[in-house]
């Protein structure tokens, strides 16, 4: 059978276009430039978060993976992300997730990963080998998403929906920092601390012309998830006000003892991304190059449960604090970290301060708040629409039976229920959907509990929308309560003091590199803030031009730079410290602002325990302490022991110490406890003891009753300042009434007996909530060291007192 022969092919006609090559270039790069900035490598300004990783927390709520359910392989995360989402490598996404899970990377980490996630000098394993689940500062990230709170935009085929942007209930861009190469620019932002930047940020909402340098007394510095010190704020204030800015970075250390005739630097904390590995090989370099000696060895003891520890034994006849500036010079002990801080803000990328990324975050979430107060006042006023609708149908029930009954189609009874009960069709549709167990007495009782309820609420929201204050108290409300659930304490101590000088300059072993040493003195405030005041022979400290946060003086001791100070605990032991790494003040402007939280700085107390004051360690004069259960002891200071830590009086079983002060034998003691009993004596009563003794009796206390104040009177100016509270309201929302009586009104008594009264309680009031016994004048500070308003005039020593305008967190004296 013959076959047929298939038609001829017609010629294709050639199409050329001629493009200069030029411009094609320019368009494409300029495509790909685009690409990269907005898709890619740029985080947003309001939720801090880059395309992919934004994609990867949205995707991983919509996988039901809450804290409280198991973990699933990373894998199938990243198949749901790439399949659904991001038009992109699986490595790209994966690697976006595990840098979610990094506790060294994040300050507050968004990925609760299981498995090998990596470390600072080691990648982690494959996607298939570890597991992930949100951490709960991610649901802060992605709640009230169905709530139309943010605008949602197709995916890159159009076939989901995806968010523009995440509510974020926290400042997620400065708690968590960001790091990115663009095309043309590039973006390093530092983490910060959680509580720190979500108070900064109240106080923008509540004051919204509020400098930088108001800003900064919230957010000092930032606050790495490695810890460390920063050297210097100045690159820091450069930063918050302009985006831009250098600051310096050193690892924590001590020098310690760790063999009968070893000396050697122990590293706990190394600068933000920098691994022990990588100080080590730097170590290694300089050591074999001939730049750095006085090293025997390292030890890399660093685990899980431990955390980082790095021992540098340091040879013998080496001076261990050369050797340590050495190293800070020669390897990454300390770090360099630039402030480029570059976000998009509407679409277009734009260097922010501090104060401009706070104030696009408060921005952003006012817009959230709104939206979602919008979308519950509708929801709510659909609800009572049918609940009214079910109401009526309720209280003729039969009648709306027999109408149903009697229609021939849905319909019918559809518009005959519109037409008897007066209803729309959307409560007659939902009443003819309406099961017959709704239809009891008690239901109806529900229903008018609900319609009460949807009543409240729809009045608040309204309230809410129509009022821009009222908005603003619910968006720092919110706020609060995020850092109260996910804040966490600093790690990252803050020094004003120089840092070494650049890696690139020359040093030996035998350059002198010691600070030098000579008399200081070391202030301590009521909120706990210590800082260095150098002095030269002769010179004197000057009064502040005006008081600022902080300010008020628990204590001051007088020592040298390098020589050793004390620090009393509650726990009844004294913790002995170098006050070399302070930060040090010039004595004409002594702002305590500028200090580092003491505690932090020792490092070695628990939670619970505070410090109560500071002393010499070479001094002969007695120091005196009072417990709550009445106990008082004098010590010696300078027949202590020489050893980091020693108890120096034995507490009973929940006894702790309230107060220590300097107590020569021309000083009286002073006792006030809760119950407003005043007790003075004469410190020559009470003999000096050694460390293990458990002191003598101090005071008699009434039932119940415990010492709220200690200390000792030295001058004619004493004051005794008392306020008055109730156990019944709730702590710091009463700031009760106070009085400042002179000390000369109150007689002295003998050791161990019950005292005179000190303030008379009115009505409502049970108790003294504050006391202090010190020199004229008094200065009162807030919880966070905000100088507070003390009544005047001088009062009697059994009156009640004048009400406070604002609550007292602790009281002091002035430095000069």
């Amino acid at each position: 059978m013959a076959r047929k022969q298939a038609p001829a092919a017609e010629p294709v006609e050639e199409r050329i276009e001629d493009i200069d090559l030029e411009a094609e270039m320019q368009g494409s790069y300029l495509e790909y430039a685009y690409s990269v900035i907005y898709s890619r490598a740029l985080p947003d300004a309001r939720d801090g978060l880059k395309p992919v990783q934004r994609r990867i927390l949205y995707q991983m709520a919509e996988m039901g993976l809450r804290p409280d359910r198991g973990h699933v392989k990373s894998a199938r995360v990243v198949g749901e992300v790439m399949g659904k989402l991001h038009p992109h490598g699986d490595s790209a996404i994966y690697d976006a997730l595990v840098r979610l899970a990094q506790d060294f990377a994040l300050r507050v980490p968004l990925v609760d990963g299981h498995g090998n996630f990596g470390s600072l000098d080691d990648g982690p394993a494959a996607a298939r080998y570890t597991e992930a689940r949100l951490a709960s500062p991610a649901l802060a990230l992605t709640e009230d998403l169905d709530e139309d709170v943010v605008d949602f935009v197709p995916n890159y085929d159009g076939q989901f929906q995806q968010p523009d942007v995440l509510p974020a209930a926290y400042p997620n861009l400065l708690v968590n920092g960001a790091s990115g190469i663009a095309v043309g620019m590039a973006t390093n932002m530092a983490p910060h601390n959680l509580i720190e930047v979500v108070n900064a940020a109240i106080h923008l909402l509540e004051n919204p012309e509020a400098t930088t340098d108001e800003l900064m007394e919230f957010v000092p510095g930032p606050d790495f998830p490695s810890g460390g010190i920063v050297m210097g704020l100045d690159g820091v204030k450069d930063a918050y006000e302009t985006g831009r800015g250098a600051i310096k970075v050193r690892a924590k250390t001590s020098i310690e003892q760790i063999g009968p005739r070893r000396t050697g630097i122990v590293v706990t904390e190394l600068p933000y991304m920098v691994g022990p590995e990588r100080v080590i090989e730097k170590m290694k370099d300089a050591v074999q190059s001939k730049k750095l000696q006085g090293v025997a060895e390292v030890q890399d003891l660093t685990d899980r449960n431990n955390g980082l520890r790095l021992i540098i034994t340091v040879k013998t006849g080496f001076d261990p604090a050369a050797v340590l500036e050495l190293l800070f010079r020669l390897t990454p002990m300390e770090d360099s970290f630039n402030f480029n801080n570059v976000a998009l803000v509407d679409g277009q990328p734009r260097t922010l301060g501090l104060k401009e990324l706070l104030r696009v975050y408060i921005d952003h979430r006012l817009q959230v708040v709104t939206r979602r107060s919008r979308y519950r006042l509708a929801r709510r006023q659909e609800r009572l629409h049918l609940v009214q609708g079910l109401l009526i149908a309720i209280l003729d029930i039969d009648e709306v039976i027999q109408v149903i009954r009697s229609s021939e189609t849905a319909e019918e009874a559809r518009t005959r229920l519109c037409q008897v009960f007066d209803l729309d069709e959307v409560q007659a549709e939902y009443i003819l959907e309406l099961r017959l167990r709704r239809l009891t007495k008690f239901s109806r009782i529900e229903l008018e509990k609900e319609r009460d309820e949807l009543l409240a609420e729809i009045a608040y929201l309204e309230e809410l929308l129509g009022s821009d204050a009222l908005l603003r108290r619910q968006v720092a409300t919110e706020l609060e309560a995020t850092a109260e659930k996910l804040g966490t304490p600093r790690r990252t101590m803050l020094m004003n003091a120089r840092p070494a000088a650049p890696r690139s300059a020359k040093a030996s072993a035998g350059t002198d590199l010691q600070i030098a040493d000579g008399p200081t003195l070391v202030a301590l405030s009521t909120t706990g803030r210590a800082v260095r005041v150098d002095l030269t022979e002769g010179q004197e400290l000057a009064a502040p031009s005006r008081r600022s946060k902080h300010d008020a003086i628990l204590a001051t001791a007088q020592g040298t730079i390098r020589g050793e100070l004390g620090a009393i605990t509650s726990r009844g032991r004294i913790m002995r410290f170098s006050p070399i790494d302070l930060p040090s003040v010039p004595a004409s402007s002594v702002q305590l602002g500028a200090g580092v939280k003491l505690r932090d700085y020792i490092g070695l107390l628990d939670k619970s325990e505070r410090i109560v004051t500071i002393i010499a360690l070479d001094s002969d004069v007695p120091v005196a302490l009072g417990t709550a259960q009445g106990v008082v002891k004098r010590i010696v200071p300078s027949g202590l022991a020489a050893k980091p830590e020693l108890e120096v009086i034995g507490l009973k079983p929940g006894d702790a110490v309230v107060g220590a002060a300097v107590a020569p034998g021309d000083a009286e003691l002073v006792f006030v406890t809760k119950d407003a009993q005043l007790l003075r004596f004469a410190a020559s009563s009470v003999r000096p003891q050694g460390a293990p003794a458990g002191g003598m009796a101090g005071i008699k206390l009434g039932a119940g009753s415990e010492v709220l104040f200690f200390g000792a009177a030295t001058g004619d100016d004493t004051v005794v300042v008392t306020v008055s509270g109730s156990d019944a309201i709730l702590a710091g929302t009463d700031p009760g009434r106070a009085k400042i009586t002179d000390f000369s009104e109150f007689p002295a008594k003998g050791r161990a007996t019950g005292g005179v009264r000190a303030h008379s309680l009115l009505k409502g009031e049970d108790r003294l909530t504050l006391a202090w016994v010190g020199p004229d004048p008094a200065l009162a500070v807030d919880a966070q060291g905000a100088v507070r308003k003390l009544p005047q005039t001088l009062a009697r020593r059994d009156a009640s007192g004048q009400p406070l305008e604002a609550v007292i967190g602790s009281i002091g004296r002035t430095l000069v």
